[in-house]
């Protein structure tokens, strides 16, 4: 005598957050729409899996991030701690992702490349409280931290970072090189021309005061 097997049923998720997911695996009702393939059912799901984990990452860090009076001058802007130097390609193609997404919204931005001055990699240590495994770019708005390119790219993406940016000073000339430091947004300084030392009548030649340790100032032109 056969025995009748009862079809197991299908286990569900504990978290209500997969239940767009969930969905996607369960057999459909039959309608004259053609059924998705399980390539392109399965391919959804995994992205629907990605932004979860990167919302939840964000959620995360913005309860962590510091104050806005810990970052200097943020008020009212958005500042970008990044490297111009392509030793990690990665970092670098991250750092550059980063600034073409926020130049495209047509923000202004306080670009801080700590590869360029070390007193903005001193500023970003001071910021984070952590002087060894900090990873490149670090994106501010109005003094809250955000992320790296991973969470802005998430937030562009979604439409959530355009919000974000609402009431920001908006720049005008986003898609123009800068002509005076070519988006290097350091000059050499007029002072001491890039060596470092000035001469004074009384005491002989001193260290230029007006630029940093590689005898550079910001640029003024492209400089927010």
């Amino acid at each position: 005598m056969l025995q009748r097997w009862n079809k197991p049923r299908s286990s569900s998720f504990s978290c209500s957050s997969f239940k767009d997911i969930q969905t996607l695996f369960l057999d459909e009702p039959s309608t004259n729409k053609p059924k998705p393939s399980i390539f392109h059912r399965v391919t959804l799901a995994n992205s629907l899996l990605r932004a979860w984990s990167t919302h939840q990452k964000i959620s995360s860090r913005a309860a962590q991030s510091p104050p806005p009076a810990s970052i200097p001058r943020a008020e009212q802007r958005v500042v970008v701690y990044f490297t111009s130097l392509r030793v990690v390609r990665a970092t670098f193609e991250d750092c550059k992702a980063v600034r073409s997404i926020l130049r495209g919204l047509r923000v202004a931005l306080d670009e801080r490349d700590v590869s360029m001055d070390s007193g903005f990699l001193s500023e970003l240590r001071r910021v984070t409280g952590r002087k060894t495994g900090l990873t490149l770019p670090r994106v501010f708005i109005n003094g809250r931290y955000v992320g790296g390119a991973e969470e802005v790219r998430w937030l562009h993406e979604s439409g959530e970072l355009r919000k974000l940016l609402e009431g920001l000073p908006t720049a005008d000339s986003h898609l123009r090189v800068c002509h005076v430091c070519d988006d290097h947004r350091f000059v050499l300084c007029g002072e001491c021309s890039g060596a470092r030392k000035v001469y004074a009548e009384k005491g002989g030649f001193k260290t230029c005061a007006a630029c940093n340790e590689s005898g550079l100032i910001r640029c003024i032109s492209c400089t927010c």
